[in-house]
């Protein structure tokens, strides 16, 4: 009477290996891409309240400020509720424009270097100070 071992042989757990491993090292570039793209979605939120808030201090100041505590946040440079960027203003010498950039830190640096610096002006262009982004996109592939 013959008695059949139940089981996987080496070569068949192998080839599973070898199939989850290709898996794996296709989907992790595109899991890090979307969870950089979340996380910059925070920056991009924040780009656009601090402007606005810009926009309301300016209507009673008749100035622009650099300075984000005076806008009513809670630190200068402010730093987004996810922790992977710092927002900060620059104002002309005039007092007639401003550029709020978002700067990556951490990981996010890294993880999302064509996107590290996100600017928005006074005037509403969109920005990145990466020159990897092409010109004709004038830095709106981070606004997406």
């Amino acid at each position: 009477m013959k008695r059949f071992i139940k089981g996987f042989s080496l070569i068949e757990v192998m080839i599973v290996v070898a199939i989850v491993g290709i898996l794996a090292s296709i989907s992790y570039p595109s899991y890090t891409r979307y969870v950089a793209q979340g996380a910059r979605a925070d920056a991009l939120a924040a780009l656009v309240e601090i402007a606005n808030l810009e926009e309301q201090y300016y209507l009673d100041h008749r100035t622009y400020t650099s300075n984000m505590l005076q806008l009513g946040l809670n630190a200068d440079p402010f730093e987004v509720e996810n922790g992977f960027y710092d927002v900060d203003a620059v104002i002309d010498a005039a007092n007639r424009t401003f550029t709020i950039t978002a700067t990556a830190k951490g990981v996010q640096a890294t993880r999302d270097s064509d996107c590290a610096m996100i600017t928005l002006t006074s005037a509403g262009v969109k920005g990145s100070a990466n020159s990897a982004i092409p010109a004709e996109q004038g830095g709106e592939a981070c606004w997406k």
